[in-house]
């Protein structure tokens, strides 16, 4: 895998998404929660601030708010983070919100046999508004440099102008010699009202061929690309690797100019016990990371993106495929140990999980 020296850019990688206020009621469920804990999360942003927060290299995220105190308070919140926002677009406030809003995530966590569940309120976000030519991307990528550009599906399924911005930067990336990552991130309540999978399937065969790192979960692949995944345990239970083999080789097949492609396993025995897994397919071998069988979960949400930081930060930081996907695992599970959609893991845990170490208290 290719990527530019880091001596010749300024950042590691930057992100192309939505960034969302996460209201989070703790113990409690959204329809009967009195308080809320409040973060910043987004499946684009949660990579660039995995890889600033714990593995303490270079992000940025290119972004869009709108500039009133919920806009300043995400702000806030992710200068807390340690990404570069340089790049957010700001929009002005028209006072109610009629032209452009700051978008907002209510999440519960699960526990038991209650899945964690999520009732999004994004409709006419900033990010949405964007459209090509608000982002000067040329600057981004050729004046500034980046190694690796991180877009994804949540993204692309925000509005008709999205995947237009998403495929401007792309082609300003690769013109720049920066290789480009992407989450297929599936989202049906996204793609609810724009055509469901058959308008995500189009949307996203139409950005893959400008794609070099393809990730995506058990579903993404069959709903965004329209692989199947022959003979798999519909409630998501129980995940054989081989079935996820095979599928991932008819999508190098398809689409022979993925330098990787990346899934997580997860099987989810209940909301706060999941098996957890992952296989990477890079230079044409598979390679598998170490099997967490009823991994033990406090907050599932972001597992995904702390999995992809993880990856990210193997071949940025020059290690094999073996060790690559192993980081993006044990990322992942620390990840999920926490609060909140981004990732509160330190580099010597992850350090000392993929080294196989234990849960033994640190004093």
């Amino acid at each position: 895998m290719k990527l530019r020296p880091a001596s010749e850019c300024k950042w590691d990688l930057v992100s192309l998404g939505e960034v969302m206020l996460r209201l989070d009621p703790g113990d409690h469920r959204v329809r009967t929660a009195r308080n809320f804990d409040v973060w910043e999360g987004g499946g684009e942003y949660n990579v660039a601030r995995g890889l600033r927060r714990c593995f303490e290299m270079r992000t940025a995220v290119v972004t869009a708010l709108v500039d009133n105190e919920v806009g300043r308070l995400l702000e806030d919140l992710m200068l807390r983070g340690g990404v570069d926002l340089s790049h957010i677009y700001w929009l002005p406030f028209d006072g109610v919100g009629h032209d452009a809003r700051n978008p907002l995530n209510f999440t519960e966590r699960g526990f038991g046999v209650r899945g964690a569940r999520g009732c999004s309120d994004r409709a006419h976000s900033a990010c949405s508004r964007l459209k090509p030519g608000d982002i000067d991307f040329r600057r981004i990528f050729q004046d500034e440099g980046v190694r690796v550009l991180h877009c994804g599906g949540i993204f692309c399924a925000l509005s008709e102008s999205a995947p237009d911005v998403a495929m401007e930067a792309m082609q300003a990336a690769r013109e720049a010699g920066t290789l480009v990552s992407y989450d297929l991130n599936y989202r049906p309540s996204l793609w609810k009202a724009r055509g469901g999978q058959e308008k995500a399937q189009e949307i996203n065969r139409t950005i893959a061929p400008f794609v070099d790192i393809m990730i995506g979960n058990e579903e993404d692949f069959s709903a965004c690309l329209g692989f199947e995944i022959e003979g798999i345990d519909e409630n998501l239970t129980k995940l054989d690797p081989v079935k996820f083999k095979k599928m991932i080789q008819r999508v190098v097949k398809d689409y022979p100019h993925f330098q990787a492609v990346a899934t997580t396993l997860r099987g989810a025995i209940t909301a706060t016990r999941n098996d957890w897994g992952a296989i990477l397919y890079a230079n044409g071998e598979f390679h598998e990371a170490t099997k967490r069988p009823e991994l033990e979960v406090f907050d599932r949400v972001g597992g995904g993106d702390s999995f992809a930081s993880g990856l990210l930060y193997g071949f940025l930081s020059g290690k094999s495929p073996a060790e690559a996907v192993e980081y993006g695992a044990a990322h992942g599970a620390l990840a999920m140990t926490t609060p909140g959609d981004t990732s509160m893991a330190t580099f010597p845990e992850v350090q000392n999980l993929v080294k196989g170490g234990s849960a033994r208290v640190v004093r």
